[in-house]
């Protein structure tokens, strides 16, 4: 018998995971920006590459997957479609399987049955589902929430009307610190409120007047980042009293234990131009890599020390940074 040598197999994981993360500072400096870029571009990293795909499926998805469901059933108001969107999910819903279809051909398949009906596969998940596209009841959930099921990926749409974007839809079951209950229905511009600087530098303003320029079918992308303890991806207002202690108790324990409990947390956000709705489509998709990962690349630890030490006060206190941005950067440095 073949003896499976475990230590191995989990380095192989962990460097795969390494590869592929969206390290997401250019500079030892950080502020909030648009940082929009194209979509299926290649960033080269110090450790590899990512950014090839709109929809990632890693490691992961069976797990992220199957917590989406654990916390969809715990709070089913993660999905939340206004009635004027219903349009626009079926329009995300496509356009999610469509992706998946043609990245994954050998495992998942879109084909049409005629009539306005489609047969969706996916052999990873062991699902095969008909359903006629309008047709909420067709689908176990309706569109968004099916999607969901088929994507790591959170689904955000935005409605452009009364010359403003409006967060009108969403399925968003990790979250970093907000809320889907309490932003759908708001103005993108109110959504962004409590983030600190950029009202007054404008970005916010900028960024909305970008994607109402956008054309149909055009895909962009941005990154974004804060730091989760432990690897919770279900960081969300309503989850609080949940996950808010660890970030008082990670300190008061063994210091050793920081490089394994705290993540670094990346979101990739494309932003698409969904055709016929006119709907904006924000994917969110959630990557964590720990300390102890982070620091096997020495340019990664030594610029994400540089970052933390850097960046001013109400930022860190913004991203929830405060109890152990001390620790995070003696760690790194030592």
């Amino acid at each position: 018998m073949t003896r499976i040598d475990h230590a191995t197999l989990r380095s192989a994981e962990t460097a795969d995971q390494i590869t592929r993360f969206p390290f997401p500072f250019p500079a030892d400096t950080y502020r909030y920006s648009t940082n929009v870029e194209p979509a299926r571009r290649f960033v080269t990293t110090a450790a590899g590459a990512w950014g090839d795909r709109i929809i990632e499926v890693d490691r992961h998805y069976r797990a992220e997957l199957s917590e989406r469901d654990r916390v969809l059933a715990a709070d089913p108001t993660r999905c939340t479609v206004l009635p004027h969107m219903r349009p626009a999910a079926w329009d995300a819903l496509l356009m999610v399987l469509g992706e998946l279809a043609a990245d994954h051909p050998d495992v998942m398949e879109l084909s049409d049955e005629g009539g306005g009906r489609l047969r969706w596969r996916n052999d990873l998940l062991g699902v095969e589902q008909s359903f006629t596209v309008g047709d909420d009841d067709s689908i176990p959930g309706g569109p968004l929430r099916f999607a969901g099921t088929q994507a790591q990926e959170d689904l955000v749409l935005l409605d452009q009307r009364e010359g403003a974007l409006w967060a009108d839809a969403g399925l968003v079951t990790f979250a970093a610190d907000w809320s889907l209950a309490f932003d759908v229905g708001m103005p993108f511009l109110e959504v962004h409120g409590p983030v600190p600087r950029v009202h007054a530098n404008g970005v916010i303003t900028r960024a909305q007047q970008f994607l109402m320029r956008l054309g149909t079918g055009q895909e962009y992308r941005r990154t974004n980042w804060t730091m989760t303890v432990d690897r919770r991806l279900d960081t969300s207002t309503e989850t609080y009293p949940e996950w808010g202690r660890d970030r008082r108790l990670v300190t008061a324990g063994d210091p050793g234990e920081l490089g394994d409990r705290l993540h670094l947390r990346v979101e990739v956000q494309h932003l698409i131009r969904l055709a016929p709705s006119g709907a904006i489509l924000f994917l969110i998709r959630t990557y964590l890599l720990s300390l102890a990962d982070l620091a096997t690349v020495p340019e990664w630890r030594r610029r994400f020390a540089a970052v933390l030490a850097e960046l001013p006060d109400d930022l860190v206190d913004y991203k929830g940074l405060t109890r152990f941005r001390s620790a995070t950067i003696r760690w790194l440095r030592s």
